[in-house]
């Protein structure tokens, strides 16, 4: 398909800066079969069924942007996957200044060498230590980076705080998995007394996921890769939940990938554990997802086209053309929609 048929019009002002505050408070899209109807997040149990599985993704942001030096050049370095303990693929500025066997240093006792420089731009570092140990350096000299469109670009106090999800755990990713941003221990409480069921996998989100889509067509866009786990029990979560009849629903896009990603044809959804690079586009069929419920996405990425997918691109360009109409805030801070996929 050609990628400007994902574009949409979306004033400047409707890309929220700061979360909703509690974050239960933001306003939820029910994009039904049907109507579009305007809640907020807390109206979320009674849009659900007793039984029903949501499925979330609980990895944790990790202080993933540097600074440092090439000899008297200054270089800046976002990570983006994990190719190894002590090795990174990275987005470098400039990476034009790099080449295999050089020295970054990120300090008097930090430092990486330049493994490979990619032809799309990428550069592979090997870091001076590995595992904890890195992660303990990147706390100390590293900053969490912001999707392009927040103006800050580097987290403040607040963002250290409003840029987890009240799941996160397991360090690793470049970007929260925002749709679940939205969720609080009240609303968790209140989906409970509903009979509403939940399983955590782990998609490690990289910064890829803000990359444009440069190419016309999207046979010719290729998505960056993401390293996931998804154990026995949460596979075991979703088989029996769909043997009750009951839905699974996934808190996210990139909850929905990992999940699609170790789905069979017949739907059975198998232990993954790996790296994915599935990209959705419309025609994709669905084998183990039956709702989502995600943020509202920029103009031709490929996060829109996921969306368009699962609900039909027509229905989803007249849902954001509600959204933006009534003022719904956009992206990783903004409100939310809760889809039904397309007849």
């Amino acid at each position: 398909m050609r990628v400007d048929e994902f574009d949409f019009e979306l004033p400047a002002d409707r890309i929220a800066q700061r979360p909703a505050s509690p974050r239960d408070s933001a306003r939820l899209l029910h994009v039904g079969r049907a109507e579009l109807a305007d809640k907020i997040v807390r109206d979320l149990p009674e849009l659900l069924e007793h039984g029903d599985l949501l499925v979330f993704n609980d990895t944790k942001v990790i202080p993933a942007r540097l600074v440092g030096t090439r000899g008297e050049a200054k270089i800046s370095v976002t990570l983006h996957q994990a190719l190894s303990p002590d090795s990174w693929l990275v987005f470098a500025k400039p990476a034009k200044r790099l080449k295999p066997g050089d020295q970054v240093m990120f300090g008097p006792d930090f430092s990486a060498e330049v493994l490979e420089r990619r032809p799309e731009g990428d550069v592979v570092l090997r870091f001076d230590r590995r595992d904890a140990a890195l992660l303990n350096a990147l706390h100390a000299r590293g900053a969490m980076p912001l999707p392009p469109y927040i103006r800050r670009g580097v987290a403040d106090e607040r963002d250290k705080a409003d840029y987890q999800t009240l799941f996160a755990r397991n360090e690793g990713a470049v970007a929260a998995p925002t749709a679940a941003l939205h969720f609080t221990t009240t609303l968790m409480e209140a989906l409970e007394r509903r009979g509403v069921r939940w399983a955590m996998l782990t998609l490690h989100v990289g910064a890829g996921t803000f990359l444009p889509v440069k190419a016309d067509d999207t046979r010719d866009h290729v998505m960056h890769a993401e390293t996931g786990i998804l154990d026995a029990s949460v596979a075991t979560a979703i088989a029996e939940t769909r043997r009750a009849g009951k839905r699974v629903v996934a808190i996210g896009t990139t909850s929905l990938r990992l999940i699609e990603s170790a789905a069979a044809e017949d739907g059975t959804v198998l232990p993954f554990t790996g790296a994915t690079s599935l990209f959705i586009t419309p025609g994709y069929r669905f084998k183990a997802v039956d709702m989502l419920l995600t943020n509202f996405h920029l103009p031709r990425s490929t996060l829109f086209m996921l969306v368009s997918a699962f609900a039909g691109l027509e229905r989803m360009k007249a849902a954001y053309a509600h959204a933006v109409a009534a003022g719904y805030r956009f992206y990783s801070y903004g409100d939310c929609c809760l889809l039904e996929p397309k007849a």
